[in-house]
């Protein structure tokens, strides 16, 4: 008898997966089990249907689907996506679910109703490299949808797949660039305090050389609140996502998940500033209260005051005495020095590099000519030439050491209280390789300013080689809920924490998300883990997309910036490093 001919034929086939499924079912197997069925049931499987595809499985996890059609492989994805940020949004105080999305086109063989082959395979190892709540395409797929559906897609570079001979081009839908638009939906975390977005303030003085002026005020006033432990502060460059777009206050504060939000607008003319204030209650909109402020540039400090106390006053903010105090501004009461500070965060703001690093040191200099006294300008002139000792942009390391050094005694003596002082002591003293002064320091920073996500980010990156990865886990998680829209950095402390605490599975999601943002990082992180867990090809592979994405990258540099308590693992990172091919020199 002869054997039945395999039927084949050309298909765009769709994989989706549950992204840190099986940590979510160590925490709670009822609970994820429950929201799983709600999501196959519910999204996943009507989505397939409306476009005429076929649910070929079901894994738990993960599903396999088939389409005629590119386009309505397309066209389901994001519908599955755009129907999970929403479902995620009705489920406050329960952790958010992400699935993650591959799509190819390419010939299948099917038997007893599954699909086998390598546009099966394809798909599925692009679903393994798509953002969490994205979707990443084949180059076959992109060229068949592009220009019939409404969505736009980023090219995502070529990727070394797992057993697929040639490098596959990839584009990649939903998942934000460097300089991140308004975030999907966060759900609000209730633990009963209030919380708060403060928005840029519109300039409406004609000039737009006044942004920085504006968007300098809005600063010191996020900046001063987060030392607040009784509230939730959104980041600054969360509420910025939202500039200069017409915004619905209670979107924006679903968007960022609190409860109330400032806003206003700023008018400068000659040495007069008119500053108008509004607090809004996120539930329905109404006005809490409303100031406006008629006077001179040199009451531009009492006017922050006035307005940091009167937030805290209306959201019932409870203060502890040492609160009270560091409710005032304190960065300079100079003007021109202020003027310059903002000038100076206007760059500082910008990627970490020495070409806008260094602009910011210019101004920062300039304001402490003009205010030596002063805590905080001394502090961020020392985290300068601290990333100066990192990165060796202007100075040999141990001059650039003992200048921050210097800048840092400096804020100490000035004010022991200030965040940042404490918060880049820590990091100069993990630089030289003091691990138990680092960690002493960087817990006082978060102490001091419990609400910055900026010091919780920076406490993870010292907290992790410095021993406590489970503590630092704690201060990336709180960073990233107080800044949805975080940075990409903030990816790479966030895996190093979940590698070292050995939460592999979202280390790698954490780093592959680095990577998707910032090509190129957080692949070093991945060869050492798929080196270490004996996948040795998978370690190859993900060197070889790193050379690609950093030709120059060896060994002996990536070394110079690693600071490590055990020293033992940190050379077995360097093995690994070898052993998956990377250049030494």
């Amino acid at each position: 008898m002869a054997l039945k001919r395999p039927q084949r034929r050309l298909a765009a086939i769709l994989a989706a997966d549950v992204a840190g499924y099986s940590r979510m079912m160590r925490e709670d197997e009822a609970a994820t089990l429950d929201a799983l069925r709600q999501i196959w049931a519910g999204i996943f499987n009507p989505a397939v249907a409306e476009r005429d595809g076929r649910v070929v499985k079901m894994m738990g996890d993960g599903a396999l689907a088939e389409f005629a059609s590119a386009v309505d492989a397309v066209e389901a994805a994001i519908a599955t996506q755009q129907a999970m940020a929403e479902y995620n949004s009705a489920r406050p105080g329960h952790e958010p679910v992400n699935l993650r999305i591959g799509i190819n086109l390419g010939e299948i063989v099917v038997e007893d109703g599954d699909i086998f082959g390598d546009g099966v395979n394809v798909a599925a190892r692009l679903e393994a490299k798509a953002p969490r709540g994205g979707v990443l395409v084949s180059d076959s797929v992109h060229a068949q949808v592009r220009g019939k559906i409404d969505a736009e897609f980023a090219d995502a570079g070529e990727y070394e797949l797992k057993n697929i001979d040639a490098p596959v081009r990839a584009w990649r839908w939903g998942c934000r660039g460097e300089e991140p638009g308004p975030a999907a939906a966060v759900p609000p975390v209730s633990d009963g305090r209030p919380s708060i977005a403060v928005l840029p303030f519109d300039n409406i003085s004609g000039d737009p050389e006044q942004d920085v002026f504006a968007d300098g005020l809005v600063e010191d006033v996020i900046t001063t609140l987060s030392k607040l432990a009784g509230l939730r502060v959104i980041a600054r460059n969360s509420s910025f996502a939202y500039k200069g777009k017409a915004t619905d206050v209670r979107e924006v504060a679903r968007q960022l998940g609190v409860g109330f939000v400032l806003e206003g607008s700023v008018r400068t003319a000659g040495n007069r500033v008119r500053i108008t204030a509004q607090l809004i209650d996120a539930r329905d909109g109404s006005h809490l209260w409303a100031e406006r402020f008629d006077r001179t540039m040199d009451d531009i400090f009492a006017i922050q005051d006035e307005i940091t106390l009167a937030l805290a006053t209306e959201m019932q903010v409870n203060l502890t005495e040492g609160e009270q105090a560091r409710l005032r501004y304190t960065t300079t009461h100079n003007v021109e020095a202020w003027t310059c500070w903002v000038k100076g965060m206007s760059h500082y703001r910008q990627a970490v590099t020495k070409q806008t690093m260094g602009p910011a040191r210019f101004h920062w200099e300039e304001a402490l000519k003009l205010d030596p006294d002063s805590a905080a300008l001394n502090a961020m002139l020392g985290f300068m030439h601290c990333l100066d000792a990192r990165f060796g942009w202007w100075d040999e390391r141990d001059a650039a050491l003992q200048t921050a050094h210097g800048y840092i005694n400096r804020a100490m003596e000035l004010d022991p209280e200030n965040a940042d002082a404490h918060s880049i002591s820590g990091l100069l003293h993990l630089i030289g390789e003091r691990f138990d002064e680092a960690v002493r320091d960087a817990r006082r920073a978060v102490e001091l300013a419990p609400g910055s996500a900026d010091v919780a980010e920076l406490a993870s990156f010292v907290l992790t080689p410095s021993g406590h990865p489970e503590e630092a886990v704690v201060q990336s998680e709180k960073a990233i809920a107080l800044n949805p829209n975080y940075p990409a950095v903030y990816l790479g402390a966030l895996g190093n924490a979940y590698h070292m605490s050995g939460r592999l599975d979202e280390a790698i999601e954490a780093f592959e998300a680095y990577h998707a943002r910032n090509p190129g990082f957080g692949l070093v992180d991945l060869v050492i883990i798929h080196h270490e867990t004996g996948a040795l090809d998978q370690a190859r592979a993900t060197a070889r997309d790193l050379l690609r994405a950093r030709p120059d990258f060896t060994i002996s540099s990536w070394r110079k910036t690693q600071f490590r308590r055990d020293k033992q693992r940190l050379e077995d990172d360097i093995v690994s490093l070898a052993d998956a091919g990377l250049p030494v020199e």
